[in-house]
């Protein structure tokens, strides 16, 4: 059986792809040919959605190879490919010329050069009632855990209670590794009595995203279908802080397969506005963290996972320079851009998280051998600071794209709704605009930075963006073909089983050139990074800095910047998919009375100790880290 134009457009059509269908979908309609024959017929309709010329001659040479990569599809597909299996190729953000810093001889690369001064709570009597102490840093329980003040046990059976107690409110929780986290406690205990005390994070009680193995364990990865996972083995981040002598108490929620704050159990929500989602992906860390119910937490991120619920929930989060922390044993979503990170309630929190969880482990073949060692009293003055200047003093207009001339009844009631919402968007961003500009004076006027303006060079990075779309499709193959994307629980047009059916017909070539544009954003950036060593920007602007640094993979440090007073404008949606759903849904809800804001610190690859360092000292001055949601 051969396709006509007609037959093979009304195919793409009930298959739900319409205009996104790429070259590739000649390999799709043949599959439904009884001979699963590709026809002259099927390129001419491709190439036309392409938008590649391609001559009536050119078509019958085209034929034969086409038929044979064909079947060569057919032979990958039938070796059942894991999540964990990854390709033959190595990303590496730096550009030539740059190495990361090896270790010092002679330094414990595993211990902090220096950490800030015993917390004041520690020469004060730990109250009856742990839970007065839910909130408190890391810096701060390790030390009365140290002292012995507190046990780690209690600390422990605190947040787990805790935890029991908020996961009905908030669903930040997929799993209680209760057991394993009692025995790990009173291990603990039993060490430091014996004076066998192993740092800062010994006998503190962490969450981790699901998306991190745990021996013995589910592991979701927040996606229907995928509840009864078990991964026989611990992630390397894990069997790092589990030598550090962390404690893990829970498996925390993300949005399924690591898109937004939706799982299979619900939507995670923000603890400073539970009619809010937590945003995503790292929902249930940022959540968790923010209503005190552990003591730190890890999240990942590919495209803004760590960035986005760390400002929505008003906590501290650290994405590492890309290669940095070793992904075994975690979700892959993106081979080139998927990193893990610490989610804490402050800069030096995340960063003496980080010192347990850098560097190579023999396995993550993109984890190279850089060095990182905090040093709470590096001269942070010493810096070169730049700022994104037009992130600050210019209004950030998003320009809404003209509506397609074929776009769907739902399609132009979308359209409609983001039409009519965008002048609530727009006064929702001038207001935070104010945050920005007092965080500035703060820089310059209590620190006395002289701030160097910089640009990020210019690229086409939203067009970069769908490299992880197409690696997350290929990460998740077997899922398309075998139709158990259906389990999601989202499936609307912008939600991963569309995207990851639509990444299918993307040209190889394509994608290749898309990497190789990346390769010259990389250079371009490293030039910016030659006359500065830290950034500070809006974590949202005109720059899409988020997109961009994920992209490079440059480190971030998010931190706190205040709360939105009385006179905010209500909570808006943002979301940006034309078609993306009905009326705009909580998950999609940002701002409003009493909700955070957040400021960006961003780093010179492998330079993250040196950010952490700029924005801990901006923490000292402002204090916004030590807020917390008001909870019943």
């Amino acid at each position: 059986m051969s396709l006509d134009r007609r037959s093979f457009l009304d195919v793409c059509g009930r298959l739900g792809f319409a205009s996104t269908l790429l070259p590739g979908v000649l390999y799709s309609v043949a599959a439904h040919a009884e001979d699963k024959r590709i026809t002259a017929e099927m390129i001419d309709s491709a190439a036309t959605i392409a938008g590649v010329p391609i001559q009536p001659d050119q078509k019958a040479a085209m034929l034969s190879l086409l038929s044979a990569n064909r079947k060569t599809f057919d032979e990958l597909r039938a070796l059942n490919l894991g999540n964990d299996v990854p390709p033959a190729f190595i990303f590496d953000p730096l550009p030539p010329g740059q190495e990361p810093s090896p270790p010092p001889a002679g330094v414990d690369i595993r211990k902090p050069l220096h950490i800030s001064p015993a917390p004041a709570v520690a020469a004060k009597d730990v109250p009856k009632d742990l839970n007065e102490i839910a909130f408190a840093t890391v810096r701060e329980l390790g030390e009365l855990v140290k002292r012995r003040k507190v046990s780690s046990v209690a600390l422990t059976e605190m947040y787990i209670a805790r935890l029991k107690k908020y996961d009905p409110q908030f669903h930040f929780m997929v799993t209680l590794t209760e057991a394993r986290a009692l025995a790990q406690a009173k291990d603990a205990d039993k060490e430091i009595a014996a004076g066998k005390y192993r740092g800062i994070l010994h006998g503190l009680p962490w969450g981790g995203k699901d998306l991190l193995a745990a021996k013995g364990y589910p592991t979701t990865w927040g996606a229907g279908g995928f509840e009864d996972q078990i991964i026989d083995e611990d992630a390397a981040v894990v069997r790092r802080l589990d030598e550090a002598g962390a404690v893990l108490v829970a498996k925390l929620t993300l949005g399924a397969l690591a898109m937004g704050d939706k799982w299979f159990g619900g939507q995670t929500r923000n603890p400073w506005n539970p009619e809010q989602g937590s945003s995503g992906s790292s929902a249930g860390p940022a959540s968790a963290t923010s209503a005190g119910c552990v003591a730190f937490s890890i999240g990942s991120e590919t495209g803004g996972s760590i960035s986005s619920p760390s400002t929505r929930c008003g906590v501290t989060g650290f994405r590492p320079t890309f290669g940095f922390v070793p992904r075994t044993g975690a979700m892959t979503l993106s081979w080139t851009m998927d990193k893990l990170g610490p989610i804490c309630r402050s800069a030096e929190d995340c960063a003496l998280v980080m010192q347990a969880i850098w560097g190579p482990d023999g396995r993550d073949l993109a984890a190279q051998k850089a060095f990182f060692q905090w040093n709470a009293e590096l001269n942070w003055k010493k810096l070169r600071i730049g700022y994104l200047k037009d992130d600050f003093e210019k209004p950030w207009v998003q320009p809404i794209p003209p509506l397609a001339s074929d776009a769907t009844e739902e399609e132009t009631k979308a359209y409609e709704r983001r039409v009519a919402s965008e002048p609530a968007r727009q006064a929702s961003r001038e207001y935070d605009r104010k945050f920005d500009l007092a965080a500035l004076d703060v820089l310059k006027n209590k620190m006395g930075i002289t701030l160097i303006p910089v640009e990020i060079p210019k690229f086409p990075y939203d067009t970069m963006r769908s490299i992880y779309t197409i690696e997350g499709a290929a990460a998740f193959d077997w899922l398309t073909l075998t139709g158990k994307d259906k389990l999601l629980a989202e499936r609307s047009q912008s939600n991963w089983p569309n995207a990851f059916r639509a990444a299918r017909f993307y040209p190889a070539v394509e994608y290749i050139n898309a990497m190789r544009v990346r390769t010259l954003a990389i250079q371009a950036f490293a030039k910016v990074f030659d006359q500065v060593d830290v950034i500070v920007t809006p974590t949202t602007g005109p720059s899409e800095q988020v997109t961009v640094t994920n992209l490079t993979g440059h480190p971030a440090v998010i931190v706190p910047n205040g709360l939105r007073g009385l006179d905010a404008p209500p909570a808006n949606s943002f979301a940006g998919a034309v078609g993306a759903g009905a009326a705009p849904i909580a998950s999609n809800m940002s701002g409003g009375p009493n909700t955070p804001v957040s400021l960006t610190f961003l780093g010179g690859l492998y330079k993250d100790a040196e950010t952490c360092a700029v924005a801990h000292a901006y923490q000292q001055v402002t204090e916004f880290h030590k807020l917390y949601p008001p909870l019943a």
